[in-house]
């Protein structure tokens, strides 16, 4: 599927692997420039090196999304490689301790907060003036489905994600007329490295829980960003964009 973009450069954090990987080869065989930022460095040169590997163009990045350094040091790297940042994907997330509000410590809520709501600040703090600066383009930040529904098990991640949502909508209100488009996405449980912790049943009852009547795969994930990135999207901004089997829709 090809995709036409506002500019050709990207930022795509939690590249690694998953989602972010998936994304950042879709971005690189649509002919952008993509920094391949992750906190496993190693991933990211594996990353960086299958997309030139098939004739694309890519920087391997290591960053710490909790850190508002490491935001400004990914933009920089896009600016030094590639002369302009036009979208970006941020994406990078952990999924934290499961357990009920009662029981979660301070430094287990913290550290869910820091990575997925905190980063996310961090870097369109960084990026939005950058893309400004290019003549604008668009950001999509990963949000979940838990963004917009609760779990038992994951307050600290359920409240990141709620907080993309609505940090994703302020900044939308903010940035579109100056040509910016900012959008969020939603996905189900999908299949990453994050859901390699689970045990066997409780796949089972995720799998469950989505109509569809299996879990999603990280290439229907990616098309959707790419999608919301694209100028395919031109007049979506401040959308969550939910791709989850139907795990919703109930």
């Amino acid at each position: 599927m090809k995709y036409t973009f506002k500019g050709n450069s990207a930022l795509v954090s939690g590249a690694g692997s998953g989602i972010g990987e998936t994304t950042a080869h879709l971005l690189a065989a649509n002919g952008v420039q993509v920094v391949v930022s992750d906190i496993d460095f190693e991933a990211a040169q594996r990353v960086t090196q299958a997309i030139v590997a098939a004739g694309g163009r890519a920087v391997a990045h290591a960053g710490n999304t909790a850190k508002p350094s490491d935001a400004n040091a990914a933009v920089q790297c896009a600016l030094e490689h590639f002369g302009a940042l036009h979208l970006a994907f941020n994406n990078a997330g952990i999924a934290g301790e499961l357990k009920p509000a009662g029981e979660l410590t301070a430094e287990e809520w913290q550290r869910v907060i820091d990575v997925n709501l905190s980063g996310v600040q961090h870097a369109m703090r960084a990026q939005i003036p950058a893309i400004l600066a290019a003549g604008g383009g668009a950001i999509v930040n990963m949000s979940s489905i838990l963004g917009l529904v609760g779990s038992a098990s994951a307050p600290a991640y359920v409240a990141a994600k709620h907080g993309v949502t609505g940090l994703t909508r302020s900044a939308a209100l903010a940035y579109s007329a100056q040509g910016v488009r900012i959008n969020s996405i939603h996905p189900g449980y999908i299949e990453t490295p994050l859901l390699k912790t689970l045990d066997k049943a409780t796949l089972e009852a995720l799998t469950g829980l989505h109509a569809i009547g299996r879990l999603g795969r990280p290439e229907e994930i990616a098309h959707a960003a790419c999608f919301l990135l694209s100028e395919g999207a031109s007049f979506m901004c401040g959308s969550a964009l939910v791709v989850d089997g139907g795990y919703t829709a109930a």
